[in-house]
């Protein structure tokens, strides 16, 4: 069994209900225990915008140093790209600069040695030992299905900070989708960003970005948007009927967390894999799928 510190974030229980059910269903089939750390606090995303980065790096490290004292020796993992980020960004700075480590230690009153590995959860399921484990539990084939996997801007960059090896164009969840049958189409805007909190504060600025995925997407044969985030997931499902009617669009290209089509092609049941739970219809393309009916 593969053992991961949990770090599960502000969203998991609320907005990212669908994120959260398809992964519960994904770590029992496939033998994953997921140790939550105890007493977690916020990632310091907000703080980082604030361009507060003591508090930022402390409130991100504090977790950080938690699980290293809760569960020594286990890589920390989080669903949520923001807190990726920031999580990866207190582990780089306490492994690259003494200073702010002792810095970042004195601000949270408890030893911090950032040598715990940080994974997202692309990162986890693309491990090759739970791929095949994937592969090897697949009971619903997916062929058909056309998705475009929408990756966000923080998973993948700065290189240095993510150590992911291509910043533009990143595969980890074409290959997960590819396990299941389903075909990932080429597109443009993998990496481009969705406008995050922006979709709350400033929509006249952000609406047009998640415009521009929806149309890149429909323009290279996508059914389907596949995100990696319980943030991207929600601006792009929770918004497509407001920019159908704002810019007079007919987009119908559903969002799926990329759980929830592996959790489908594994077995799971409509509410044990959360696609009844979603703003935009999410139900009806998979169930044309799987009944061969999917672009007819």
């Amino acid at each position: 069994m593969k053992q991961y510190a949990y770090f599960p974030g502000c969203s998991m229980d609320s907005t990212a209900v669908t994120y959260k059910k398809s992964t519960d269903f994904l770590i029992n089939k496939l033998g994953i225990e997921l140790k939550e750390i105890p007493d977690w606090c916020c990632c310091g995303s907000t703080a980082a915008h604030t361009k507060n980065e003591n508090t930022a790096l402390s409130l991100a490290a504090r977790n950080l140093a938690i699980a290293e004292s809760a569960f020594p020796g286990l890589d920390v993992v989080t669903p949520c790209a923001s807190c990726y980020s920031r999580l990866a960004y207190a582990s780089f700075a306490g492994k690259n600069d003494e200073l702010k480590r002792q810095q970042i230690e004195k601000f949270i009153d408890r030893p911090f040695k950032a040598e715990a590995d940080i994974l997202s959860f692309l990162d986890m399921f693309s491990d090759e030992e739970i791929m095949e484990e994937i592969k090897n539990k697949v009971v619903r084939n997916l062929t058909g299905l056309k998705v475009a996997c929408y990756y966000g801007c923080l998973y993948s960059r700065p290189r240095h900070i993510t150590g992911q090896t291509c910043t533009e164009y990143p595969m980890n969840m074409d290959k997960l989708m590819a396990l299941t049958g389903a075909e990932a189409v080429d597109w443009d805007f993998k990496c481009e960003c969705c406008g995050a909190s922006h979709q709350v504060d400033a929509p006249k600025q952000s609406r047009p970005l998640i415009d521009r995925i929806f149309r890149n997407a429909q323009a290279n044969g996508a059914q389907a948007i596949i995100t990696a985030c319980p943030l991207c997931n929600m601006n792009l499902d929770m918004r497509e009927e407001e920019i159908n009617k704002t810019y007079s669009r007919k987009y119908n290209i559903p969002v799926y967390q990329f759980t929830e089509i592996l959790a489908i092609a594994l077995g799971a049941k409509a509410d044990e894999s959360g696609i009844h739970n979603h703003f935009y219809p999410a139900f009806k393309l998979i169930n044309d799928v799987l009944s061969g009916k999917a672009g007819k």
